[in-house]
């Protein structure tokens, strides 16, 4: 993949048109916030942009994705891809557009390039710092809606500004959002104060059911789809719910396994610094960042939670 700059990416953008913006699948709201950020400045400029609509999207996100979203993507548009480290991280409805992706725009140290040209700059704790500078490098006016998108995914990328990516570069991202007149603190009760009452049973059935290291150190959650239904659990439930356990005092890794119905386990690894979660998730096909990863992998779930244990055990976290 040929490596972009920021100064590179905004003339690149603004010699073409008729774009089509793709987010990763379980969107969450880096993705979501950069993609609608991007398209929205693009729009500005006076270009015809779209972002595919994500068939995985939650309600949650939605205030931020169907405004700028179409159903399929065009014959002769550009392609690009936001806030994604790997192929497989899309949704299965748009892998047949891979061949046709013309530039990838992220942060994760584990990119595989799988573009033929892009910026990936791994020091951002958020897709969206970058989006901000290439829309700034644009001369897009940052308007409230905007500022709105870009805030969602700043924020939701650090968890509120709380985890270990943030960086007073995140900050300073942030404070031109509110300057902007980004909504923060409607969207920060939004995501970050609002739980339903299955998420709350939901955490109190991993609470019960974590396995720890002897130390406490390190936590298992297994998550059996069967306990999902029971307790009336959405997909939007489940968004960030891999930190839960991260927050139990003591815990230094923690580690989610939720069964997806069709044969496959999703882990998600959340790590203190000093660990490496990508190193986990690695061993499973997946990547992320050293405080965050994630993979999809065949296994059952029992299977699944035995072969993590060996894992953590070799990584010497178990």
């Amino acid at each position: 993949m040929k490596t972009l700059t920021i100064s590179d990416t905004a003339q690149w953008l603004l010699a073409r048109d008729h774009f089509c913006i793709l987010t990763h699948r379980k969107p969450d709201g880096d993705t979501i916030g950069s993609a609608a950020a991007l398209c929205a400045g693009l729009r500005q400029l006076g270009k015809t942009a779209h972002v595919l609509h994500n068939p995985e999207l939650t309600p949650r996100y939605a205030p931020w994705h169907l405004p700028y979203a179409k159903e399929q993507a065009g014959d002769g548009d550009t392609i690009l891809i936001v806030d994604t480290a790997a192929p497989n991280m899309l949704p299965a409805a748009f892998i047949p557009l891979l061949p046709r992706v013309e530039l990838l725009i992220d942060h994760h140290d584990t990119n595989r390039a799988f573009a033929p040209q892009g910026i990936v700059e791994a020091d951002s704790a958020a897709c969206a710092e970058i989006i901000l500078e290439i829309l700034t490098a644009m001369g897009v006016s940052l308007e409230k809606e905007i500022a709105d998108a870009l805030y969602v995914a700043i924020s939701t990328d650090t968890g509120c500004f709380r985890f270990a990516n943030t960086t007073s570069r995140t900050f300073a991202a942030a404070a031109r959002c509110a300057a902007a007149g980004a909504d923060y603190r409607v969207i920060n009760q939004l995501l970050f104060e609002t739980v339903s009452l299955a998420k709350l049973r939901m955490q109190a059935y991993m609470v019960d059911h974590a396995i720890f290291s002897p130390d406490g150190s390190a936590v298992i959650c297994p998550l059996p789809l069967s306990v999902e239904k029971e307790l009336g659990v959405t997909e939007e439930d489940t968004d960030n719910i891999s930190s839960f356990p991260r927050a139990i005092a003591g815990v230094r890794v923690a580690a989610t396994l939720r069964d997806t119905g069709d044969g496959k386990v999703k882990l998600s690894v959340r790590a203190v610094p000093g660990l490496d979660a990508a190193a986990v998730c690695a061993r499973f096909g997946g990547g992320g960042h050293k405080g965050a990863a994630g993979a999809t992998f065949p296994m059952a779930l029992d299977d699944a939670v035995e072969a993590l244990k060996q894992v953590f055990a070799e990584e010497g976290l178990m």
